[in-house]
């Protein structure tokens, strides 16, 4: 418990990682007009870090921290489900979904103490993010399959460039 006293400076520490690492995620997704922008990409990684911490803490060695991360695997995949929606045949929001699993995933990393590996995956995270927006753009065959609206009269695939 002595790692979440307030007087702790690895507390504040993680705090401010969290910040960092969810405002960089999520200042690429608003940008881009994405469901998860900066306030929830920061609350997603801070939660996290905290129930992380708060696991880790509250244990005394006697809970399996698996099984905390696990839960809160489970509770991210709701948030996550909740920005896949389906309008006319055409899925929209995985990208935001899988971005919100790996915000949590940083998040935990974070409350493990693991900063340095969150600052990492950050990076790594937004330059995917990037980089595959940048080759589909430059390369339209890259988009083909991926970005398709399925037509149930017809039993086809339209690509769609909307």
């Amino acid at each position: 418990m002595e790692h979440l006293l307030l007087s702790n400076i690895n507390f504040w520490l993680n705090i401010l990682v969290s910040v960092i690492c969810g405002a960089v995620i999520g200042i690429e997704r608003q940008i881009r007009g994405k469901p998860a922008g900066i306030r929830t990409s920061i609350l997603i990684c801070l939660g996290t870090e905290i129930f992380t911490g708060i696991g880790m803490g509250v244990s005394g060695g006697t809970t399996d921290h698996g099984r905390v991360i696990a839960q809160i695997i489970t509770g991210i995949g709701f948030l996550g489900a909740g920005v896949i929606m389906s309008k006319e045949g055409l899925v929209r929001g995985v990208t935001s979904a899988a971005v919100i699993w790996v915000l949590a995933a940083i998040g935990v990393v974070i409350g493990l103490g693991l900063r340095e590996t969150a600052l990492a995956l950050t990076t790594v995270t937004v330059c995917v993010l990037m980089g595959v927006e940048y080759m589909e753009s430059t390369f339209r065959r890259l988009r083909q399959g991926v970005h398709a609206l399925y037509h149930d009269e017809k039993d086809t695939l339209d690509d769609n460039d909307t």
